[in-house]
């Protein structure tokens, strides 16, 4: 039994060392893909956001809506931030929102994270503490993204890290917007 817990200290050690030693330049690079699909209705979507604001997908139909379930914990997720803060900018004005969906952690966790970022956020932050969220549009890893049309249909998604801002990404969207 000492030898086992032993073993596992070491190896979480271990862990722990080549984790924090990991730099972004050591990371794979963020994709720029969305997988397209079928259209199909999205699930129900409402929480509040880091400011206490109910916010309902329903409420957003006739605008194309970026919907990324993330947490802080997760390095893809918070490499990607920037480049989703970069998109909204870029469709500042236009049919087009983004949705931040936390998973699991609350409001000041959220907060001490956007804090570090270069330009906070300025598109909304839900909450989803109690992983509602991700069991209704049935994510299963961290980050996921869906894109979803004017008529609030799921026509694309992809689970990783994405370069949000990317002129393929931007393109696509901009051809829903016509739409």
């Amino acid at each position: 039994m000492k030898l086992r817990k032993h073993v596992v200290g070491a190896a979480l050690a271990l862990c722990c060392a080549f984790g924090a030693g990991a730099h972004a330049a050591d990371l794979p690079p963020l994709s720029h893909n969305l997988n397209v699909q079928t259209p199909k209705p999205a699930p129900a979507l409402k929480f509040k956001d880091i400011d206490g604001k109910t916010l309902d997908l329903a409420q957003l139909k006739g605008k194309v809506v970026l919907i990324n379930f993330w947490a802080t914990w997760c390095p893809p997720c918070r490499r990607e931030m920037p480049s989703m803060e970069r998109l909204s900018q870029a469709f500042k004005g236009k049919p087009f929102v983004v949705l931040a969906v936390n998973v699991g952690e609350d409001a000041d966790t959220i907060e001490a994270f956007t804090s570090q970022l270069d330009t906070t956020p300025t598109f909304p932050i839900l909450l989803d503490t109690r992983s509602q969220g991700m069991r209704a549009w049935k994510v299963s890893g961290l980050p996921t993204t869906f894109l979803v049309d004017q008529q609030g249909r799921i026509v694309a998604s992809a689970i990783g890290g994405r370069e949000f801002d990317h002129p393929e990404m931007v393109r696509a969207i901009r051809g829903l917007i016509k739409k």
